[in-house]
């Protein structure tokens, strides 16, 4: 072999070596497990991204079905078993890697009902749907009485790159509320990965009137259908304070990122079946575990935080009621709503046991203000109505904050299969802002956000499988270039 050929190999062994290198950094590093809100939904979601060793999905909350029968949850929004990945470094030939458009990992979001969670598709161009007619009620709030409100769009940066595109579909409407999960997979991610709540607390510090919403896991695991035996023994180690160092890492990483404000979502929906952090197996342990990573999170210097204690609608598994853990450590009182389960009418979603006037009721017997971290569409398909009227009940009950689930089954603008719904959501929503204004007129349609990246790998280059997880922080797959022999010549 001439020199010339020796060093051009020499220095393709050099790029191969180095792109596994940090892959294997990637996957195996501080902060990131082998292996989502969170998550996680098809109720948000809540990711729990990990990096896969074989193929390892990501989980993500997703809402369960209305029915009562457990259900192996299948995100959001949802958990794997997290196994180190070792990449192996291929032999001969060798050959340099090209770097491929990234591929969304699923993301985890929290469950909507006590028995299943729902896998989001990764959503697509999200539609422009047709032209709203001027909206009537509810009009555009003052200053005094408008809620903030977002969406939850994603758990990583593509999230908080589209809060500005959702913002432009509504005419320019004020979204004020970013919604992310953490990973629940293991504690070193429910701690705050390095690099992962970045990006989040950069949004948050642009402006003084943002507000940041985490969803924290109280449990690793926390998707992995862990037996009411299993989970008893941990909410009771929790309860002796046994896993306090995990949140006060977390206190600290929020603190040093400038968000000491952040609303705490933490172990929503504890009345279902889902998470390995409910509540049913021992409700007098949950409390007390709740209330110690409270108490280990204010212990942490800077920190403003606030709590908010959010079940899922209606009794599930066990009243959420006997799950309330006591006014000096909640500051909020959420529910995950979504219109389900089928059949059910949105009078019948007020006035049932549990259901949201029961909600609003006990928030204001214990001076509370309320709020919706996840609702939308589910069960009863494109529900115009269901819309309507839970955007004027938030009107009229003036949560602090709310945000749509915003995928498929649930969403309006990434879900192109609920045209009649999106149409409600932008007319009703369209201008708005929190500076007093007249309703606003009948919107123009707009373009549609931006394109969706190709995912397709380049011309001759055969992608290499690193996991949804490792590509997602790599920014991109890794693959084969099959015409590298004749870029020699």
């Amino acid at each position: 072999m001439a020199p010339q050929q020796r060093r051009a190999r020499s220095r393709r062994l050099a790029v191969v070596a180095a792109a596994v290198a940090a892959s294997a950094a990637l996957a195996s590093g501080p902060g990131f497990a082998a292996g989502a809100g969170v998550v996680r939904v098809a109720d948000p979601p809540a990711p729990t991204p990990t990096v896969p060793a074989a193929a390892v999905t990501l989980p993500a909350p997703v809402p369960a079905p209305a029915a009562p029968d457990p259900v192996v949850p299948a995100p959001s929004a949802t958990p794997t078993p997290v196994i180190p990945v070792t990449p192996v470094v291929p032999v001969t030939p060798v050959v340099p890697v090209t770097p491929v458009v990234p591929e969304t990992p699923v993301l985890p979001e929290a469950s909507v009902t006590p028995t299943e969670n729902v896998t989001p598709t990764t959503p697509t161009t999200p539609t422009t749907p047709t032209t709203p007619t001027t909206p009537t009620t509810p009009t555009t709030p003052t200053a005094k009485d408008a809620t903030a409100f977002g969406a939850y769009l994603d758990y990583g940066a593509r999230g908080v790159d589209r809060i500005a595109e959702l913002s432009e579909w509504l005419g320019g409407a004020e979204l004020r509320v970013g919604h992310t999960y953490l990973p629940g997979d293991r504690w070193h991610n429910i701690e705050g990965p390095p690099g992962f709540l970045d990006v989040w607390a950069d949004w948050r510090l642009e402006k003084d009137d943002r507000m940041l919403v985490l969803n924290v896991p109280m449990m690793e695991r926390n998707e992995e259908g862990v037996s009411d035996d299993e989970v008893r023994g941990l909410l009771r180690q929790g309860a002796a304070g046994e896993f306090d160092h995990h949140f006060r890492a977390l206190a600290e990483r929020l603190v040093a990122l400038k968000v000491p404000d952040t609303v705490i979502v933490l172990g929503w929906e504890m009345n279902g079946i889902t998470y390995t952090h409910r509540c049913g197996p021992d409700p007098e342990a949950w409390k007390k575990y709740w209330n110690r990573i409270v108490s280990t999170m204010r212990s942490v210097p800077g920190q403003k935080f606030r709590f908010d204690f959010t079940p899922t609608r209606g009794k599930d598994a066990v009243p959420w009621t006997e799950c309330y853990p006591g006014d000096d450590t909640v500051d909020i009182i959420g529910m995950d709503s979504y219109d389900q389960p089928t059949g059910l009418s949105f009078d019948e979603q007020v006035k049932e046991p549990y259901g949201l006037q029961a909600h609003v009721d006990f928030a204001k017997s214990h001076g509370k203000p309320i709020s919706y971290p996840e609702w939308g569409l589910f069960r009863n398909g494109d529900n115009a109505e269901y819309m309507r009227r839970m955007l004027a009940w938030m009107d009229e009950h003036k949560p602090l904050y709310n945000t749509v689930t915003d995928y498929c089954p649930h969403g309006v603008w990434q879900c192109g299969q609920n045209p009649q719904s999106s149409t409600v959501y932008r007319s009703l929503l369209f201008g708005r802002t929190d500076e007093p204004s007249t309703p606003p007129t009948s919107p123009a349609p707009s373009t549609d956000p931006t394109t969706e990246p190709s995912t397709q790998p380049t011309a001759n280059c055969t992608p290499m499988d690193l996991g949804d997880w490792v590509e997602y922080w790599i920014g991109g797959k890794l693959c084969f270039r099959l015409d590298w022999w004749s870029n020699d010549e």
